[in-house]
């Protein structure tokens, strides 16, 4: 749980670890003077806001630790809300421990201490510079893997994630509150669905819900990646494939059936989506101790997949029915399962998809866009709902709208009844907007706002 006590001024290092041409110390609080005053020799008011100003960073006695750039923004036009001093020096690690240690020592009257993790932005979003849908994409932005990522990141980071969940909640509110007066006169109930056409408000908010949803899962699929497991039996070119996938030599080829004997995972980027492409040992009945291991650790990997390629060998591919049906069995739960016959350029067969099929060569390297293809089709990525309007989202809001859309279905069941009960069409119309609150943090649990925010590095 974060530390929300807004009083204390905190301190960190705010660029990540390791040796860098800049290294940043951040200051933060109500009253950060006397950090001013010690570091720099300078009082605050001679730090002009938002300018940069060259200067020593001084030790307890007077000693030269570092020289660099400050930069004060006064609360509360800065990133926290309150007053924060940046101070922008070399970026050796030991440099700038022994900066934030002068930082602690000439803070401690007023009660300085390290910053948890996540509580810059925690302030952030407790002081409302940033709406909690925004500070979850400043930490998504930097764990960023693609440009498209990066780019949804911003654009959540930017408000517009929000400002489309907002307008929802608005129009949920207008309308309940249609809805609730009506209440007020009972004689009025039989004609307020037409008069006020509830029912068409309220088909068109679950049109705009069903279109957020739709790009916030394509934005979910952009953050977590997708878990593809190749499988198959041994020496079918699961290695050759996944080489290929890569555009690396990561997994050992070789003509001996049985090489892969462990998992093999590489992160790629197939057209901006990233996807966890995982090798596995090939199945069969085998004796030996390691490669039975090796095969148990398949089946575990089976069981967690987002897709399973299941490869087989395009001149033995009769001879895989009972792999396929075993892997079948194994998924047990609504994973798709693609097929592709490899090695293609022995039989001389042309690279084509025919239904969950794909016939490639993992040696030559035809037909593997149509793999890659066929990839972030199973994952459900639309390319006309992608580039400029899909925002980096969170299972929690994927969660948060579902559930509104769920009681928003609710509403219009109540709706449609010949003698409509509008206290429950009112309640569901509430309902929906508290799930949608969730989502920027009107409507939030303290223990949730830990949860996020102890995510988030230290700096942050």
């Amino acid at each position: 749980m974060v530390n929300t006590a807004a009083a204390d001024p905190i301190v960190a290092i705010a660029t990540g670890p390791g040796r860098g041409g800049i290294g940043i110390v951040r200051v933060s609080g109500a009253a950060i003077s006397p950090v001013t005053e010690a570091v720099l020799g300078l009082q605050a008011s001679e730090l002009v806001p938002r300018h940069a100003v060259y200067s020593r960073f001084l030790a307890d006695d007077g000693a030269e630790i570092d020289r660099g750039i400050a930069l004060y923004f006064p609360a509360p036009h800065s990133y926290t809300g309150e007053n924060v001093l940046e101070l922008q020096g070399h970026g050796g690690p030991v440099v700038l421990r022994m900066l934030l240690a002068r930082c602690l020592q000439a803070g401690r009257t007023i009660g300085l201490r390290i910053a948890e993790p996540g509580e810059f932005t925690q302030r952030a979003f407790l002081n409302d510079r940033l709406d909690l849908a925004q500070a979850e994409a400043v930490a998504d932005l930097i764990d960023a893997t693609t440009e498209i990522a990066a780019r949804a990141a911003v654009r959540s980071l930017a408000g517009e994630f929000s400002r489309r969940a907002h307008a929802l909640t608005s129009a949920l509110i207008e309308l309940r509150m249609l809805v609730e007066a009506t209440l007020d006169f009972p004689e009025e109930e039989l004609d307020f669905l037409q008069q006020s056409d509830a029912v068409g408000r309220l088909a068109h908010i679950r049109s705009d819900l069903d279109e957020l949803l739709k790009r916030a899962q394509q934005g979910a699929l952009l953050r977590e990646g997708l878990n593809v497991v190749l499988i198959g039996a041994p020496n079918v070119g699961k290695s050759s494939l996944m080489n290929i996938l890569a555009g690396a030599d990561i997994a050992i080829v070789t003509a001996i059936p049985g090489t892969t004997r462990d998992r093999i995972e590489q992160r790629i980027n197939v057209d901006g989506i990233p996807l966890n492409v995982i090798d596995t040992a090939g199945l069969r009945e085998a004796t030996d101790e390691v490669e039975q291991l090796g095969i148990a650790r398949t089946l575990a990997e089976i069981e967690r997949a987002d897709v399973v390629v299941h490869i087989v060998d395009a001149a033995q591919s009769a001879n895989d029915a009972p792999v396929l049906q075993y892997v079948s069995e194994r998924i047990g739960r609504a994973v798709p399962l693609l097929t592709v016959t490899n090695k293609i350029d022995l039989v001389h067969i042309e690279p084509c998809v025919e239904g969950k099929r794909v016939y490639l060569s993992a040696k030559t390297g035809a037909g593997v866009d149509l793999l890659r293809d066929e990839l972030k089709r199973v994952a459900g990525w639309e390319q006309e709902t992608s580039g400029e309007s899909v925002f980096l989202a969170r299972e929690r809001h994927l969660r948060a709208l579902s559930i509104a859309r769920d009681h928003l279905a609710f509403a219009a069941q109540h709706a449609a009844q010949t003698d409509s009960q509008l206290d429950l069409f009112a309640e569901e119309l509430r309902l929906a907007g508290n799930s949608i609150g969730e989502i920027t943090g009107e409507v939030s649990a303290d223990d949730l706002l830990g949860v996020i925010f102890s995510r988030f590095c230290i700096g942050k």
